[in-house]
């Protein structure tokens, strides 16, 4: 465009537009330059969306595009500030500081003095900690630069609240099949860009082996695609694709949503006892290279929250299961979580524990005033026995069945407080019934 200022900055992380090279990858030669080239992300911008009505009315605001690894947050931000007649500047919030920020200000207010837009774009935004991060609100605010920011993690929990109130964050999916088919295609046909005219011919099921092993990830696609064709002469089949995805493993993180997400989905498919559920998300986990202790720690935690005292054992089946991977390791220790899920899963459930433990709790807290009741005190001076403790203690192992009937065991105020409200489900279904009789509600012999 005519008058147009070029950026003096120079991006730091390989956001210029080596696309053009012969030499790039096929994956940044592929890169989508306008909207009709961007495959997926319809929710995003498709006719109606958000980004879509921006585009066409030139007006793109402030956002921070959320989403997994190669489902496009880089593509779409370059399309969106071209769409814009803006100047586009890249950096990335591993390798960039406060100094390099308020440089792009200056070059931004610079370039907005001669009716030039500036559209920042931030890599891995949730890189930048609060100080960083707070650099650049005064200027997202009047309009200095519009700022995308791409981040893999939430920003609910990674980007400052002064930062979201003035941005609208933008959800980005995983692709899907239909998505990487079509990319795939693309690659192959594109004679200047992609392989077309090389006579590359990819076989249905190596396609399909791509497809499913590029796990929603574009860029993993092409990048699959370019290693199978270079071990290729023409026809690329099932062994160069298998051989192009041999060191790829699925897409995990141990510290962001998807470790959360994926943790969370094995927890609610032990408790709804759906072993087959429960089997492939501890699967997924354990592929994708999850910390195998702390799979095993939340599966202690469930065997008391979930299963609990339907069936008691489940709590030493799992302890014993974190002992054991503790013991022998990966990756032999899928073998005892695959056999504490499976129980898990299959055993009687109730949460009696948690919520008579959460009752509790409530009372304790507002009665921690309470004196503990003298019977149930130790005299262990003389003077301790002279001011009544222990006095009228009634020992239950010298009462009939071991159980002193009417003893109070709580302080005077909550005398008679129950919290304990046993499930009718496996063994506490006799728990219930024991504590039924303890309770003068069924007497022995029907008394």
């Amino acid at each position: 465009m005519p008058g147009r200022r070029e950026p003096s900055h120079q991006p730091t992380f390989g956001l210029e537009d080596v696309g053009a090279r012969a030499d790039a990858p096929l994956a940044s030669r592929m890169r989508p330059r306008t909207i009709s080239e961007f495959v997926g992300q319809a929710e995003v911008v498709g006719p109606g969306a958000l980004l879509r009505t921006a585009i066409e009315r030139r007006t793109i605001p402030s956002i921070i595009l959320w989403g997994p690894p190669g489902c496009g947050k880089t593509t779409l931000a370059r399309i969106l500030a071209g769409h814009a007649d803006a100047i586009f500047v890249a950096i990335s919030a591993v390798s960039s500081g406060v100094a390099d920020l308020r440089r792009l200000v200056g070059e931004a207010k610079e370039a907005r003095a001669v009716g030039q837009r500036t559209v920042l774009f931030i890599d891995e935004i949730h890189r930048f900690n609060k100080a960083q991060q707070d650099v650049i609100l005064p200027y997202v605010e009047d309009g200095t630069f519009t700022l995308i920011g791409a981040t893999t993690e939430n920003p609910s929990f990674e980007v400052v609240a002064p930062l979201l109130s003035r941005v609208r964050v933008v959800r980005m999916l995983t692709l899907d099949e239909a998505a990487i088919d079509e990319i795939i295609e693309n690659a192959l046909a594109d004679p200047d860009r992609g392989l077309g005219g090389k006579g590359f011919v990819l076989e249905p099921a190596a396609r399909s082996l791509l497809i499913k092993g590029a796990a929603g990830d574009g860029r993993a696609a092409l990048t699959a695609l370019e290693l199978a064709a270079r071990a290729s002469d023409g026809p690329i089949t099932v062994e160069h694709a298998k051989q192009a995805l041999q060191d790829r493993r699925p897409y995990h993180d141990r510290q962001g949503d998807f470790h959360y997400d994926t943790i969370s989905a094995f927890i609610k498919s032990v408790r709804g006892s759906d072993p087959d559920a429960a089997l492939y998300w501890l699967a997924r986990m354990i592929e994708a290279g999850e910390d195998p202790l702390f799979i095993v720690r939340r599966m202690v935690i469930l065997a008391a929250e979930d299963v609990g005292l339907a069936d008691p054992q489940a709590l030493s089946v799992a302890v014993a299961c974190q002992q054991a991977v503790h013991f022998i390791g990966m990756p032999e220790g899928f073998l005892p979580m695959a056999e504490a899920c499976l129980y898990l899963a299959l055993a009687p459930k109730s949460n009696s524990a948690l919520e008579s433990y959460v009752r509790a709790m409530e009372d304790a807290k507002e009665t921690s005033h309470q004196p503990v009741p003298l019977h149930l005190r130790n005299a262990s001076t003389g003077l301790m026995h002279q001011m009544g403790y222990g006095k009228a203690y009634r020992y239950a192992h010298a009462e009939p069945e071991h159980f002193a009937r009417g003893e109070n065991y709580l302080p005077e105020e909550l005398k008679g407080r129950q919290y304990y409200s046993p499930g009718g489900v496996g063994r506490e279904a006799e728990l219930a019934a024991r504590l039924k009789q303890l309770r003068g509600e069924e007497l022995p012999g029907g008394d």
